[in-house]
């Protein structure tokens, strides 16, 4: 078997030697040949996954050439804002509707799209399936146990990503909900901002779990209205990943909310990460559709007032339990 991984991230780097594992050919695609040229000559992805050599059986290329034709699958690892862009340039190369597995967890900032919108909209009516859960590049590339979310409209094209990516220390289960998978990466971003601000303000446990289980009720309420299924949100694409991006050390979300809990300004802490974080653009998105499907988004509105409006993160918590009382299931189940 053949494997294309479109884009060099920590997370397509990490699915790459996953895959080679198995012994499928695989070839990683980056967008600049020069750091593409240094990842061969390092034998390490130094910038997104530092300390890990790659396989020495796994083909680098900056040119899309090499991946037009003979692939039985391809993977879109590309940061959401990137995809439309990438797959543009991509088009004249794809051949013969090779199925796509988009494992990208974010909505493009002015359409508000899921990545296999975005892919749609360029390719067509392609074979698309999502790969999404609590699976950090950096414990995936050490072969640290994981178990992910894999779903399609095409229930054949789900159990057939299953089985090219399973391994003894990685677990795909197959999902019917796409659009709800989809979701989860992306909207549980904005809560992990969230997560980390209140690391940086100093608070505790209580406070980051009330956030956890309110934001998670946002997550439900908004992807519902976009046509989720809401188990799906109380899976491991849902509160799995959620729990996950919301306490690790490898959390990209949770780090920048909290050096903006400690005061640190959005433009400085970007302007200091190699790595996307992509719930700063996604929180944007959210709010957006939350105004346009009536969603009522509190953690996610007070998340882009202080990353965007220079709201302060103290009164944001402050104002949030402030909040008129209710009933925990009022506007939940």
């Amino acid at each position: 078997m053949r494997i294309g991984v479109i884009g060099d991230g920590g997370w397509g780097t990490a699915l790459s030697m996953l895959l080679i594992w198995k012994n499928y050919d695989v070839l990683l695609w980056g967008a600049f040949p020069d750091y593409i040229e240094a990842m061969r000559k390092e034998g390490e992805n130094f910038k997104y996954l530092p300390g890990v050599c790659l396989p020495e059986k796994l083909l680098l290329s900056s040119d899309f050439k090499d991946l037009s034709g003979g692939f039985d699958i391809l993977v879109s690892a590309v940061p959401t804002q990137f995809v439309r862009a990438v797959f543009e340039r991509f088009k004249p190369y794809y051949k013969n509707r090779v199925p796509i597995v988009s494992v990208s967890k974010g909505l493009e900032e002015k359409s508000h799209k899921r990545c296999t919108e975005i892919i749609r909209d360029v390719l067509g009516e392609v074979p698309l399936a999502v790969l999404s859960g609590p699976s950090h590049a950096e414990e995936v590339a050490r072969k640290i146990p994981t178990a992910v979310s894999v779903a399609s409209q095409d229930a054949k094209l789900a159990e057939f990503v299953q089985e090219v990516f399973a391994t003894d220390e990685f677990r795909p289960y197959t999902n019917p909900d796409p659009i709800g998978v989809e979701l989860g990466g992306a909207l549980k971003n904005v809560i992990a901002l969230a997560a980390g601000m209140c690391d940086g303000l100093g608070f505790g446990d209580n406070t980051k779990s009330a956030l956890l289980a309110r934001g998670l009720a946002e997550m439900i309420r908004i992807g519902t209205k976009l046509g989720a299924q809401k188990v799906t949100f109380f899976g491991l694409s849902g509160v799995g990943d959620l729990t996950t991006t919301s306490f690790s050390k490898h959390g990209r979300n949770r780090e920048v909310g909290e050096r903006i809990g400690r005061g640190e300004r959005l433009d400085q802490i970007l302007a200091s990460m190699e790595k996307v974080a992509e719930g700063v653009w996604t929180s944007r998105s959210v709010v957006e559709l939350s105004k346009k499907l009536s969603v009522d988004t509190p953690i996610s509105r007070k998340v882009y007032q202080i990353l965007f409006e220079n709201e302060s993160p103290r009164d944001a918590v402050l104002s949030l339990m402030h909040r008129p009382l209710k009933s925990e299931y009022s506007d939940f189940l």
